[in-house]
């Protein structure tokens, strides 16, 4: 195994894929040295719980403000949909705010929700030309989404994306909890 020390913290990292544009940490993705970070958002992008809550409080308040300022030019973020501020006082330069679904027994369309979730936040980092990026597990904490399901969606639409995007350095998964982590290296390890 093989570790990865960012501020004093230490993150179990795994290559996943063949060319080595994937990787699987399990940590605390508000201390990645990356160029952006995905945030897990609510649809007011408000600093909520989780994911959302622990890079509204280490970003500082210029996250909030900026998302304010996208709140009153567009209202709220559509489910699916990404937007992008500053990191604050992250390591990372931007976050990209994407707003997964909740969970109701998919009957209302949540897997393709979520397959446009990753897809608007990879694209938005094409846009403003990042080429590494970091994902949370979007929408498998308070809101519900199957776990297992969740991972082979963000997979598959990942590697859709690198595939199409041959430019595009890094994507990596980053778990905090061993149950999402399990998940991912599991599935990995089939392909």
């Amino acid at each position: 195994m093989i570790f990865l020390i960012l501020t004093n913290l230490v993150l179990q990292k795994k290559e996943i894929d063949m060319d080595k544009r994937i990787e699987l940490i399990k940590g605390d993705i508000t201390k990645l040295e990356i160029e952006a970070i995905v945030n897990a958002a609510n649809r007011q992008l408000k600093g909520g719980g989780g994911v959302d809550g622990a890079i509204h409080k280490a970003a500082g308040p210029i996250i909030h403000e900026e998302c304010m300022r996208i709140i009153q030019k567009m209202g709220e973020c559509p489910t699916g949909e990404s937007c992008i501020t500053s990191s604050g006082n992250m390591p990372s330069k931007y976050v990209i705010h994407t707003v997964g679904p909740i969970w109701r027994g998919g009957k209302m369309h949540e897997p393709e929700l979520l397959t446009k979730s990753y897809r608007s936040a990879l694209e938005l980092a094409v846009e403003f030309g990042i080429k590494e990026i970091a994902f949370p597990n979007i929408s498998t904490g308070i809101y519900s989404f199957p776990k297992e399901t969740a991972a082979d969606i963000a997979l598959k639409e990942t590697n859709d994306f690198l595939s199409e995007n041959p430019k595009f350095k890094k994507v990596v998964f980053v778990c905090f909890d061993d149950e999402n982590y399990d998940i991912y290296k599991k599935r990995i390890n089939e392909e």
